[in-house]
C-alpha cells in the first residue's frame, strides 16, 4: 500500500521503579485496515489523499485510546494496537471488541473527504506475547511479540467489509457481554486444524448470574449484614454497609442471599433496588437507569410507549400531577441515554428524589454491585441520597460490592458505615463447595484433592475450575482458568512496580519466602523488600507465616505471577537463589543454615530427628504438584527405629527430598516419586513430619 505512514514520535516511560522490564503477558491485539485502499488512492489528488489519511488515522486512534488502547504502530494504512499492555483491567478483550466496533461505526461507509467513503476490516486476536513495558506506549515500536499479532493480522484479512472478527480466545472472554455469531473456520497457512472464528454483532447487557447453588461457609457474613440491615429498617437509621472482597470472593453471591432472605422486618415488608456496573462504563450513569428499570417494572425491550405509562404509574402515588408531568420527560431522558450529560444529570436527581419518596413510604434498599468499576458520578449518587435519607431518618440502607482496592469515601459525621470483608473459605468449606460443583458438573468427585489446593479458598475460582473440566481440560494438570487468569492479571496490574517485582520473584522462591531472599535475588539492599512484603500483606495479598516469612493469599497469584516472568529472567532468579545455598556438613546431622531453603520450601522444621532415609518412605502413586508439595492421599510409612508402622497413616504433609552425595553436599531432589537417581555413593533422605 503506497500510503504514507504516520506515527506518533516514540515514547518510553521511566522504568526506576520497575525492577522487572519485561513481562509474559495475555493481551488483545487489535488489526484495523483499509478495503481496496491501492484503488482508492490511484484515483484521487495527493492533496486529497493526504486529507483522508489524517481523518481516518486521527479517527481510529481516538477511538482506541478512547478505550485503552495503546497503538503500536501504524503498517500502511493499517493499525494495530495492544490491550492489555502495560495495565490490564481484566476486560481487554472486551475493550478491544468495542472499540472495533466503534470504528466500524464511525468510519465504515462514511464520507470522510470530497464524498470519499471508506470500507473497513477489523480483526481481534488473544493470546500470549512478551511486553516491553518500557515501550508499551502508543507509538512504541516492537513493543509486543508475540504469534497473537500475526493472528490478528490474519483475521482481519478473513473478515468481510464493515464487520469485526475474533478469533476463540476473544469469543470466550467476551461471551455474555458481545453479541457473537460463529463463522465457517478457515484455514490458516501454518494451523492446523482450520481456525474458528466468530462475528462480533454488537454489545450486550450483561447478563444476571445465577445462583442457584447451597451458600456454603457464609453464615457469619450473612448474619452480619443482615442485622445491619435490618437495624437501619427497623430504627429509621439509614446504613452504608460495604461488602468488600476480592475477585472471585463470593459477594454477588451473598447479596443473592440477602435479598432473598431479607424480605420482611418485624413483619414490614421490604423493596429492594438492585444494580450491577457493567464491565466498562461507557454510560456513565447506567446503574442509576439500571436502579430506575427496577421500581418501575421497566424492561429493556419495552417500546417508549409502555416505557412512559410505568413511569407515570409509579410516580402517581408520590407525587403531585403537575411534578409527575415534568419527571416522566427527565427519566426518559436518563433511560435513553444514561451518558452524564446535564439532561441525564437531572434525571438522575428525579431518580433521587423518587427512590426517596418510595423509602417513606416503604423499607428501601439500594444495593450496587461491583461498585469499583462504577464512573464517579455513581458514587455521587449514592452519597446524596444516603446523606438525604440521614437527614430526614428514613428507613433505607445502601448495600455497595467492591474490591479492596476502592477506597471508600469518608462519610459525613453521623452516618453509620460498616465494612464487612468477605474472607477466603476454609478448606473444609472449599471441599464441600467443589464436591457440589462436581456433582453437579458430572465429573468424579476424587478430583476434590486435586482442585483443592488451587482454589485458595475462593468460591468464583472454585466454579471456573470446575467449569474448566467440563470443557475438556487435563485433571492431572489444570491450567489456571482463563476468566481467573484475567481478574489476577488486573489485580498485579493495580500494584506499583517494586511491588509486583517482588510478587513475581517471590513467586519463582518456593512455598514460603522472606525478605532477605528477595533482596539477594532482586539484587536489592538488604531490607529493601521488607516495607513492600509488609505493604502485600496489608493489602491481603500476602500471609505472614509463623514461623516467619511470607506466603502467597492465593495460589491463582502465585502462578500467573510466576509465568509471568520471562524465561531468561526466571533462570537468573533460580540462579542467585542456587548460589546462597550454603554447604552443609557431611554427617548425618546437617546444620540448621545449610537447609534453610529447604525449610522454606516445606514449612516444617528440618531436624536431625526429622531425616529418615527415603526406602523408608512408601512411594506414593500420584507425582506431587510442584507448586503444592503435598501428597494426594495419606502415606504409608515402612516400620523404622523411631517410626511408625507400615499401615498407620498420618495426614497429608510437603514431603520434600534431600539428596546427599556422596561428598556430603545436599541438593534438593524432585518434589515427586521416585526421586532421581544420582551418581554411586549418594544416600538420599525424606523429611518426616515431628508429632507435633
Amino acid at each position: 500500500m503506497p500510503m504514507t505512514t504516520v506515527a506518533a514520535a516514540t515514547q518510553r516511560t521511566p522504568s526506576t521503579r520497575w525492577p522487572v522490564p519485561e513481562e509474559r503477558r495475555t493481551v488483545t491485539v487489535l488489526f484495523a485496515d483499509i478495503v481496496g485502499s491501492t484503488a482508492l488512492v490511484d484515483r484521487l489528488d495527493p492533496e486529497d489523499v493526504r486529507a483522508l489519511q489524517r481523518a481516518y488515522f486521527d479517527t481510529v486512534a481516538r477511538v482506541l485510546h478512547r478505550w485503552n488502547g495503546v497503538v503500536e504502530k501504524y503498517i500502511g494504512d493499517a493499525v494495530m494496537a495492544i490491550f492489555g499492555a502495560p495495565h490490564s483491567d481484566g476486560f481487554d478483550a472486551y475493550r478491544a471488541v468495542r472499540a472495533g466496533l466503534e470504528i466500524q461505526a464511525a468510519l465504515d461507509r462514511r464520507p470522510l473527504v470530497a464524498g470519499t467513503a471508506l470500507r473497513i476490516r477489523v480483526g481481534v486476536a488473544t493470546g500470549e506475547v512478551v511486553v516491553d513495558l518500557a515501550a508499551a506506549v502508543s507509538g512504541g515500536h516492537a513493543a509486543a511479540s508475540g504469534a497473537v499479532i500475526t493472528t490478528a493480522a490474519r483475521l482481519q484479512g478473513y473478515a468481510a467489509p464493515g464487520t469485526v472478527v475474533l478469533c476463540a480466545a476473544t469469543a470466550r472472554a467476551t461471551a455474555g457481554l458481545v453479541e457473537l455469531r460463529r463463522l465457517t473456520a478457515v484455514t490458516v497457512a501454518g494451523r492446523v486444524p482450520p481456525v474458528p472464528l466468530w462475528h462480533a454483532a454488537g454489545p450486550l447487557r450483561p447478563p444476571t448470574e445465577r445462583h442457584d447453588g447451597p451458600l456454603i461457609g457464609r453464615r457469619r457474613e450473612l448474619a452480619t449484614a443482615r442485622d445491619q440491615l435490618a437495624r437501619a429498617v427497623r430504627e429509621h437509621s439509614p446504613r452504608w454497609v460495604s461488602l468488600v472482597g476480592p475477585s472471585g470472593s463470593g459477594r454477588s453471591r451473598l447479596l443473592h442471599e440477602l435479598t432473598r432472605t431479607l424480605a420482611t422486618v418485624d413483619g414490614t415488608p421490604v423493596r429492594w433496588c438492585v444494580a450491577a456496573c457493567p464491565p466498562y462504563p461507557d454510560e456513565v450513569l447506567g446503574p442509576v437507569a439500571e436502579l430506575l428499570r427496577g421500581i418501575a417494572g421497566i424492561r429493556d425491550t419495552d417500546p417508549p410507549a409502555t416505557v412512559r405509562h410505568r413511569l407515570t404509574a409509579t410516580l402517581a402515588p408520590l407525587l403531585p400531577p403537575a411534578r409527575v408531568a415534568q419527571a416522566v420527560p427527565a427519566l426518559e431522558r436518563l433511560l435513553a441515554s444514561p451518558d452524564g450529560t446535564p439532561a441525564a444529570l437531572a434525571g438522575a436527581a428525579v431518580c433521587r428524589d423518587a427512590l426517596l419518596r418510595l423509602a417513606t413510604d416503604r423499607p428501601l434498599i439500594v444495593a450496587v454491585d461491583d461498585l469499583d468499576r462504577a464512573a464517579p458520578a455513581v458514587s455521587r449518587f449514592l452519597h446524596a441520597l444516603f446523606t438525604a435519607a440521614t437527614a430526614r431518618g428514613l428507613p433505607l440502607a445502601v448495600l455497595s460490592l467492591h474490591q479492596p482496592h476502592r477506597a471508600d469515601s469518608v462519610p459525613v459525621a453521623g452516618q453509620r458505615r460498616h465494612r464487612l470483608a468477605v474472607r477466603p473459605l476454609g478448606a473444609m468449606q472449599s471441599g464441600r463447595l467443589l464436591r457440589h460443583l462436581l456433582v453437579r458438573a458430572g465429573q468424579p468427585v476424587s478430583l476434590v484433592d486435586r482442585l483443592l489446593p488451587l482454589v485458595g479458598g475462593r468460591p468464583g475460582h472454585a466454579v471456573a475450575y470446575v467449569r474448566s473440566l467440563v470443557d475438556e481440560t487435563d485433571p492431572a494438570a489444570p491450567p489456571v482458568p482463563e476468566s481467573v487468569r484475567r481478574a489476577v492479571d488486573a489485580e498485579l496490574d493495580r500494584l506499583d512496580g517494586e511491588q509486583r517485582a517482588v510478587l513475581m520473584a517471590a513467586a519463582s522462591l518456593g512455598v514460603r519466602f522472606g525478605d532477605a531472599a528477595l533482596d539477594r535475588i532482586l539484587n536489592w539492599t538488604p531490607g529493601r523488600s521488607g516495607p513492600v512484603l509488609r505493604g502485600l500483606a496489608a493489602a491481603g495479598l500476602l500471609l505472614p507465616r509463623p514461623a516467619g516469612g511470607y506466603a502467597f493469599a492465593s495460589p491463582a497469584l502465585r502462578r500467573v505471577a510466576a509465568e509471568r516472568l520471562p524465561r531468561t529472567l526466571r533462570a537468573a532468579f533460580t540462579r542467585r537463589a542456587s548460589e546462597h545455598l550454603e554447604p552443609a556438613r557431611s554427617d548425618l546431622a546437617p546444620q540448621p543454615a545449610s537447609i534453610a531453603p529447604l525449610e522454606q520450601a516445606s514449612l516444617l522444621p528440618l531436624e536431625p530427628t526429622n531425616l529418615v532415609p527415603l526406602q523408608l518412605v512408601e512411594p506414593d502413586p500420584f507425582q506431587l504438584d510442584s507448586d503444592w508439595p503435598t501428597a494426594r492421599r495419606p502415606e504409608l510409612i515402612r516400620s523404622a527405629p523411631g517410626g511408625r508402622g507400615r499401615g498407620d497413616e498420618r495426614p497429608p504433609v510437603p514431603v520434600p527430598i534431600l539428596v546427599r552425595a556422596a561428598d556430603g553436599s545436599p541438593t534438593p531432589g524432585r518434589r515427586g516419586w521416585p526421586a532421581t537417581p544420582g551418581p554411586p555413593g549418594t544416600r538420599r533422605w525424606a523429611v518426616r513430619p515431628t508429632a507435633a
